[in-house]
């Protein structure tokens, strides 16, 4: 009896590492095992998109366009496949209608075959637009519908009737699709749900449409849901290799294969070719930090749906910032994020939502401070939630945020606002002096924001992990030399250009002679007699809103941080003039630090 034949694609360099190594790895480090996986016989790959676009920016000091032809160049007839967020494309914020169609136009400008559309709340609406755009641009579209398992003793979404409900809605929306995946992000949904929802769905669809199983290792089950998935009717699997398999990352491709011998499948790859592969991929990896939550099958994750991609994202981002110690009693905090915020699914972007409300309310006490993702999400700024959020959390969020709940369409309000789309992103680009105002770098400044706009200055940090778990280096570069002084008890941020110094944001001329600073200008204030804004948590400072001899007012914006990909402003505490400004743009910073005074 012939077997039955199954599509891998192998989430190895994509999903892997997002999941393992928190999306953090050099594209040098990693091209010669795709090659070998090609020599393997491997041929779909999930290739970039998803975390693995901001990250090469933001941690990596590459350009994700550039990554994405090398990857091509490597497997030049492989079908490579990119992961995007709907509306919110490659970001965690949503976009206006003009990004959304260039993100398909570069994507596939940049070697993508297919593109996996997905929206973490499941509505459908926010999937007709860009799957549109995904097709006009000639690119084969897998939708998708998102699931998960609630935390234990919730009910309302989330099981087999659910799902059956968003594929009629799929059917009827006018989108064409030419595949359909059921997207696990954090490996909870239970094999049982798993069988009842694709029957249901091979029997709404037909015979002939692709089905995909996506799932995750992160609970312990992601076997037995692949199986399940199968003998219900799919037809394709997602699968990792070492050192990316396993752990928060997918099965190991040799796992599922020696979990199907004997049975009616055959997943269409020669194992022993596959090891040859793998042990090209663990050499590429050797010297590369492995975190240990992500190597290991978490149980709490069932009651904390955290997915693997982001789940090791944030543990490197709380290492970064020396809060590593918080982990534990964030996701435990999660449960609470989840069941009060609507049921949307806990996948990109909204797995980060209830990650960094779950550490607000670690941070700052519970719901002493709405983060502005999670607080948009429960008012309806990125679609309709499953369910109806916790009516007194949304009305916290709408006090804090300032904004009313709406119904209206993102889209549409994406495209009315005056700081989104491609012609707001070219004029901060000509703004920030970058003259290259190519379709690329404007998509880059469009869904980046000001990081995106950094890289393109030069200006970036590498926080790749190798070895024993220290950031690398970032390279040297020519141009200001930027240090801290501190006279007289006090800290001074100093950049010395040419014959220019700038202090605490003021510019002087200076000289050298003999060892000795001749001061050409008058020195900053004496400070301490002011009041002291210091920071309430770790972070990066991503920009200044005030300068040296600035009146403000109390509570009036001094700055803006960015700590687990939120934004957060730092406020006046009392009405006055700046004093002094003892941090600059791109500084990291820990908590408890003085940053500005207010005399």
């Amino acid at each position: 009896m012939a077997k039955k034949p199954i599509d891998v694609m192998c989430t190895a360099f994509r999903d892997g590492f997002q999941s393992v190594v928190g999306a953090r790895a050099f594209t040098k480090d990693f091209i010669p095992a795709v090659k070998a996986s090609c020599e393997a016989g491997i041929d779909h790959f999930e290739s970039g998109g998803g975390a693995r676009f901001q990250s090469l920016f933001l941690y990596c000091g590459e350009n994700a366009f550039d990554m994405m032809d090398q990857f091509r160049e490597a497997a030049p007839e492989a079908n490579l496949q990119a992961l995007a967020r709907g509306i919110n494309v490659v970001g965690l914020d949503s976009q206006s209608s003009d990004v959304i169609d260039m993100h398909a136009k570069m994507f596939k400008k940049h070697g993508v075959t297919t593109i996996r559309n997905f929206d973490a709340l499941n509505d459908v609406n926010n999937l007709i637009y860009s799957g549109q755009c995904i097709k006009k641009h000639s690119l084969k579209h897998e939708i998708s519908v998102t699931m998960m398992a609630l935390p234990p003793g919730c009910t309302g979404a989330h099981d087999p009737d659910f799902y059956e409900g968003m594929v009629r809605q799929i059917m009827d929306a006018d989108v064409e699709f030419d595949t359909i995946c059921f997207k696990d992000a954090s490996g909870t949904a239970t094999p049982a749900v798993v069988y009842e929802t694709i029957k249901r769905a091979r029997k709404l669809l037909g015979p002939d449409m692709p089905i995909r199983m996506h799932t995750h290792e992160t609970a312990g089950t992601s076997v037995l849901v692949y199986k399940s998935a199968l003998d219900a009717g799919a037809d394709g699997i997602d699968l990792s290799m070492r050192p990316m398999s396993g752990g928060t990352g997918q099965p190991d491709i040799l796992t599922m294969w020696h979990a199907l011998r004997g049975t009616e499948y055959d997943l269409q790859i020669d194992p022993d070719k596959v090891r040859e592969a793998e042990a090209v991929f663990k050499d590429c990896m050797k010297e590369y930090f492995m975190p240990p939550e992500a190597t290991a099958v978490e149980p709490i994750i069932p009651w904390s749906p955290m997915p693997g991609g982001a789940l090791t994202a944030n543990t490197q981002m709380l290492r970064d910032n020396g809060l590593m110690d918080k982990y534990p009693e964030i996701i435990d905090k999660m449960k609470d994020t989840v069941t009060r915020g609507g049921f949307g699914t806990s996948v990109t972007p909204v797995s980060q939502f209830y990650f960094q409300q779950a550490f607000n309310n670690v941070m700052f006490g519970d719901w002493e401070k709405i983060a502005e993702g999670y607080g948009k999400m429960v008012l309806g700024y990125f679609g309709k939630t499953p369910v109806e959020p916790d009516p007194e959390i949304v009305k916290l969020a709408s006090e804090q945020l300032k904004l009313e709940p709406t119904t209206r369409d993102p889209r549409a309000i994406n495209d009315e606002d005056p700081k989104k789309g491609l012609e707001v992103a070219k004029k901060n680009l000509e703004a920030a002096g970058v003259t290259d105002l190519s379709e690329e770098n404007v998509f880059i400044a469009a869904t980046c924001a000001d990081k995106g706009i950094q890289f393109l200055q030069g200006k970036y940090t590498i926080g790749v992990r190798k070895d024993a778990g220290a950031p690398v280096a970032a390279p040297a570069a020519d141009g200001p030399v930027a240090c801290k002084v501190n006279l007289n008890g006090k800290d001074y941020n100093v950049t010395l250009d040419g014959d220019k110094a700038v202090v605490n944001g003021k510019p002087f001329d200076f000289s050298v002679s003999e060892g000795t600073v001749e001061e050409a200008g008058a020195a900053p204030a004496e400070a301490g007699s002011g009041t002291m804004i210091t920071a309430q948590m770790p972070g990066n400072v991503i920009r200044l809103e005030v300068a040296l001899g600035d009146v403000v007012e109390e509570g009036q914006p001094l700055m803006v941080i960015e700590a687990m990909k939120m934004e957060t402003e730092i406020k006046s505490k009392a009405t006055g003039t700046v004093g002094s400004i003892l941090v600059d743009a791109g500084d990291k910073i820990v908590a408890g630090q003085d940053l500005v005074e207010i005399v």
